[in-house]
């Protein structure tokens, strides 16, 4: 993948020791659940996942979308339990990983260690734009601001296409992810539609006019400069 940084030969010596295997999942397979442990950390290597939170009447906020050279579960090497879980939106391969070999990583390792800080700080700086859109922006807004987000997310890990990208979505999860109901999402989604900026399919979403999501969003794009995979 040319969006990322190749390894020096001691980091891909260790990465490769550190790996323990691979996890395929099908749609909808959980990878992790809020309040468990795991014992290991994954990288995902193909397909999209999403990481949420519930509450106890079921009710679900979709916090963000993993592709392609994120990292998986780092969180419960620093707390100890996972505080959210994670879930397949698509078939899914992992790259599956020691977790308690996460401090020989920062102790002999710096480089992959500053990787590992900068796939933390780079989740920061999006749910800080997140929770923007959803204490400030129009529904409107928010959700062109998604569509946009995500295609600029698969444009950067070689998963948009030249002309359309196709996000593999319902309007739930849209809906989940912006804190609206399902019938106030599909007459948002319809709105863009008529707009001729996005066609809205059974469980996927063709995004035809980035440009023009960004323009109604307010967001020129976060930009992203050559990225770690682990």
């Amino acid at each position: 993948m040319p969006s990322f940084r190749p390894f020096t030969s001691e980091e891909l010596k260790f990465v490769s020791s550190f790996k323990s295997g691979e996890l395929v999942a099908e749609t909808g397979s959980s990878i992790l659940m809020e309040g468990a442990h795991s014992a290991h950390l994954y990288t995902v290597l193909s397909g999209w996942a999403f990481r949420y939170k519930t509450l106890v009447d079921g009710r679900r906020q979709i916090l963000n979308y993993l592709l392609p050279g994120d990292l998986v579960g780092l969180q419960g090497s620093v707390i100890g339990e996972m505080d959210h879980s994670v879930e397949a939106l698509s078939p899914l391969v992992l790259c599956v990983f020691q977790r308690d070999r996460l401090d020989e990583l920062f102790r002999n390792h710096p480089g992959l260690g500053f990787d590992v800080t900068w796939l933390a700080a780079r989740e920061e700086r999006m749910l800080d734009e997140h929770l923007l859109s959803l204490g400030r922006r129009s529904a409107l807004e928010r959700a062109a601001y998604l569509l946009s987000f995500l295609c600029e997310r698969a444009a950067n890990v070689g998963m948009g296409g030249k002309g359309t990208t196709s996000l593999p979505l319902s309007q739930q999860h849209v809906a989940d992810t912006l804190g609206l109901s399902i019938v106030h999402t599909n007459k948002t989604l319809r709105r863009l539609g008529n707009m001729k900026l996005i066609r809205w399919h059974d469980r996927s979403c063709e995004v035809i006019d980035v440009a023009g999501l960004r323009e109604i969003a307010g967001w020129e794009g976060a930009g992203e400069r050559r990225r770690p995979l682990i």
